[in-house]
């Protein structure tokens, strides 16, 4: 008889649910917190080569944002994990990168409804910075690069080109520099 291997889906990981000054309060499923709408941890980054382009990737059709551009990298914190953890830990997963440098943005809380349930997700925000070629995951089906302002340019003449949570983070940390 052969045994069957037991796996364990994303949606039972398990995530560290905080309070609004990034405190831990307890731990539960990522099914849980999204389900009940509980505040937990998802790192975000943003990529950039060294000519100061940014990279952006399309979303596969089964995805939140599909068939937008978004961050290359967005992923849950999971339990016990550091958000620098995560952060490696994201964007190996979602881009294939090992190498690169890493510069913290900021934390913003980002409440909205998605897929039918209300998330409820404190976004911690980094730039990555690395030439490496991209091995993109099944959430992702191309990537595309801007020079800032190329960017710039297609936020304002295509904004529905980008999703949601993108232009959160453009309004939160860089309408200053992108709008």
């Amino acid at each position: 008889m052969k045994k069957k291997q037991l796996t364990i889906s994303s949606l039972d990981e398990m995530v560290d649910i905080v309070d609004i000054q990034n405190i831990v309060l307890h731990a539960t499923t990522k099914k849980q917190a999204h389900e009940e709408g509980l505040l937990h941890r998802t790192v975000i980054a943003e990529l950039k080569d060294s000519k100061g382009n940014w990279i952006f990737v399309k979303q596969a059709d089964d995805r939140q944002d599909a068939g937008q551009l978004v961050s290359p990298v967005g992923g849950h914190v999971q339990s016990g994990e550091t958000e620098l953890e995560a952060l490696y830990r994201e964007v190996f997963e979602e881009i294939g990168i090992q190498e690169f440098e890493h510069k913290f943005v900021g934390r913003a809380v980002l409440n909205r409804e998605v897929l039918g349930r209300r998330e409820n997700h404190y976004f911690v925000l980094y730039e990555i910075f690395s030439d490496e070629s991209l091995r993109l995951n099944h959430e992702s089906v191309s990537h595309v690069s801007f020079t800032e302002k190329e960017l710039k340019k297609r936020i304002k003449s295509s904004p529905k080109e980008f999703g949601n949570a993108f232009h959160f983070l453009l309004d939160t940390f860089y309408k200053d520099k992108l709008r």
